[in-house]
């Protein structure tokens, strides 16, 4: 899995920190790093997830509140999806050596501001980035390939009907479902 791999180095013997799990990207990457063979600690700030991040493998479902530096997360590796916002708490739960792969911005903030990389990247922790926006046909069959094999998917919520397009539109606009809404046009 090459992109996995590429950012954050993984392999079985680590655990993984999947910061803001409760994502699109999050289950995605908690499956991948659960076939792999890592251990998984995923985040949510919604406690309602933590069961659906646990049956998507992850070892362990924090409720996040925007601080772990104050709990016993301690992880070899970290995929840091909230972003900037959560970027140094994450960096300091990193265990000596660790990665942490930013690559997502949930938190709604997209820069660091006052960013001291001497500073704010703990001694001898590594901080990686992440930039999918043109992958090869390669790396896209051998995902496409990994996710078969593994037999990882979507966590969808609801199927609707085109027919069924404007109730479908209303519930991505409520709160309290998991998972992505599917329209399809059977």
């Amino acid at each position: 899995m090459g992109l996995a791999l590429r950012g954050l180095q993984l392999k079985p013997s680590d655990t993984l920190l999947v910061r803001g799990a409760s994502c699109g990207l999050g289950y995605a990457a908690v499956q991948i790093a659960h076939a792999l063979g890592c251990r998984v600690i995923a985040t949510t700030h919604r406690e309602e997830y933590a069961s659906l991040l646990r049956d998507y493998g992850a070892n362990e479902a924090v409720f996040d509140t925007g601080t772990l530096a104050q709990t016993d997360v301690r992880a070899s590796k970290a995929l840091e999806l909230v972003g900037p916002k959560t970027l140094r708490d994450t960096m300091a739960n990193l265990l000596p050596g660790g990665i942490c792969c930013n690559t997502g911005i949930l938190g709604g903030i997209f820069t660091l501001d006052g960013f001291d990389p001497i500073k704010d990247i703990p001694n001898g922790r590594y901080l990686t980035g992440f930039f999918s926006n043109y992958p090869t046909q390669e790396v896209m069959d051998k995902i496409f390939a990994f996710v078969a094999e593994h037999g990882i998917g979507p966590n969808i919520a609801k199927v609707f009907s085109l027919e069924s397009l404007s109730e479908a539109l209303a519930m991505q606009e409520s709160v309290g479902f998991q998972g992505k809404l599917v329209v399809t046009s059977d």
